[in-house]
């Protein structure tokens, strides 16, 4: 009886720790959607450039040392596990600026769909970019119907579809299946409610797609397929 009493104080000092970070964002981001995709851009032109800054000794002490009491990521960027796609370095942020979602092919379940949804409504974030890049394994595992094992068969699954929309489209169909499958993800996003397609339709979040090009370093907008 004692252990199990001590158990459930356990848990209940436990949970009274939780609480605080789940509590609703009491204000929006300090900037909005339009300026937070300002910072980002800015930041990749700077990448392509080679002059990063903010990723000097000193200023990477500082902001560790604000950011000991909370966050207020301006953007959410969902992108692919790819190494070779780093978006603070690709967008050249700071700790803190940015709230990443990373899974191969950005494909999405639950607990991802769960960690954007954190950031919209408990951090305040008014962005979300889903960013595809050029020459994206997962995405050429579906285009040439690849037959993996384990889990990866489904992450190929849920990238079929953006092959098969853009099947008879002209250029290259691996190009073509990165932009059609970074359309889709941003597309479903903003339908996925409660949390999302409430806050796309009270203005307090912007869904964009883009794609980062690995021998530019450059980030474009997609435009929205059909």
């Amino acid at each position: 009886m004692k252990k199990s009493l001590n158990r459930i104080l356990t848990l209940v000092c436990a949970g009274a720790l939780w609480a605080p970070t789940l509590s609703m964002a009491s204000a929006p981001s300090t900037v909005n959607a339009d300026e937070a995709l300002k910072l980002l851009l800015a930041g990749n032109e700077r990448f392509v450039a080679g002059t990063l800054n903010s990723v000097t000794r000193d200023e990477v002490a500082q902001r560790r040392t604000e950011l000991v009491q909370g966050q207020k990521p301006f953007a959410i960027v969902l992108c692919c596990s790819d190494s070779r796609v780093g978006p603070e370095i690709v967008f050249d942020q700071e700790l803190g600026n940015i709230f990443v979602v990373r899974t191969a092919g950005e494909v999405l379940d639950a607990a991802g769909i769960g960690s954007i949804e954190y950031a919209v409504a408990h951090l305040g974030s008014p962005l979300l970019m889903v960013l595809g890049h050029e020459h994206c394994g997962a995405v050429a595992a579906a285009v040439a119907d690849a037959k993996e094992p384990g889990h990866i068969a489904s992450i190929i699954k849920a990238i079929r579809p953006a092959v098969a929309k853009t099947k008879d489209r002209p250029g290259d169909p691996l190009q073509n299946a990165i932009q059609a499958n970074v359309h889709n993800i941003a597309a479903r996003l903003e339908r996925t409610g409660p949390v999302l397609s409430e806050a796309v339709k009270a203005g307090r979040l912007k869904v964009m797609g883009a794609t980062f090009s690995l021998s530019t370093g450059k980030v474009e907008a997609v435009s929205d397929g059909p």
